[in-house]
């Protein structure tokens, strides 16, 4: 039987001008999972909603295979925001004794270990630190109070790539034993691409789809063709297409029947970009 470290069946939120619209998806254990959408989709309120930040209407959402989110599994979670999380005035030092009285399960060790890690100052106060540095800082802090799920909000944005490759480097390292497992939000597709296990792409408040980031990357596919072309396919083939001004673009779950059925039209992989953007900005 598949564990998971995150549930939400049905969770819906109303506000005046957007509606998070009956959200279903799983994390299961020992994975990561990438949480896609435009800005405005509902991804950050999502998030909220799994950490209790926001009160929900409906639905239900459990951690660690059914339990609630309460102050006893929220020990075990580990959250990182876009930007600083923590009092600016500080330093890595002193932190680390306010932290100790904040987790039942502060292992100081190991955050003076990851700080040394990834060469952050002791000394220095967090306000002259580069977002790069906060960034770190913030999944440090995460990582040492014995996290079985890290929950990351845009947590690469911004960043260089050779800061990013290293945060990428920390989320493989910490699921490869299996019993720890990531949701990640990004805009960033290429990093998604690089760790997901999963996708959920989500759309104006609702989910769009949920996939295997390999059958997506390895199976979908976008056949380019004029406008006879278009017209000979079969329409139970298509999922999204688009007409651009001289070819039109058509979004298949199958590329390689695709090019067998089709064999005068060019049929090219789908990137996780090309979907969202079909998806988006396509018809069907």
């Amino acid at each position: 039987m598949e564990k998971y470290a995150l549930e939400l069946n049905g969770v819906t939120k109303q506000y005046s001008d957007f509606k998070l619209d009956n959200i279903s998806f799983t994390v299961p254990q020992g994975s990561i999972v990438g949480l896609i959408g435009e800005n405005g989709a509902g991804k950050s309120t999502t998030i909220k909603a799994i950490l209790g930040l926001i009160v929900t209407e409906q639905g239900k959402i459990s951690v660690f295979n059914g339990k609630d989110v309460n102050a006893e599994t929220k020990e075990h979670i580990g959250v990182v925001f876009d930007g600083s999380n923590y009092p600016d005035n500080l330093t890595p030092k002193k932190l680390g004794k306010v932290f100790q009285n904040i987790y039942a399960e502060w292992n100081n060790e190991k955050y003076f270990e990851l700080l040394n890690k990834f060469e952050l100052p002791i000394n220095k106060k967090l306000k002259e630190f580069s977002k790069g540095m906060n960034m770190k800082y913030s999944l440090v802090v995460a990582l040492s109070h014995n996290s079985k799920l890290l929950i990351l909000d845009e947590a690469t944005s911004g960043l260089d790539p050779v800061i990013r490759d290293d945060i990428l480097e920390m989320f493989l390292d910490f699921i490869q034993d299996e019993e720890h497992s990531i949701l990640v939000s990004s805009h960033i597709t290429s990093d998604l691409e690089k760790i997901a296990d999963y996708i959920v792409f989500i759309h104006e408040g609702k989910v769009l789809f949920s996939r295997p980031k390999d059958e997506l990357t390895e199976q979908y596919g976008i056949i380019k063709c004029n406008a006879k072309q278009f017209d000979e396919l079969n329409k139970n083939d298509i999922i999204r297409y688009k007409k651009q001004d001289y070819e039109w673009q058509v979004l298949v779950a199958n590329r390689q029947k695709a090019k067998k059925e089709y064999p005068h039209t060019l049929v090219v992989p789908a990137s996780i970009d090309d979907i969202m953007l079909l998806y988006v900005k396509g018809e069907c």
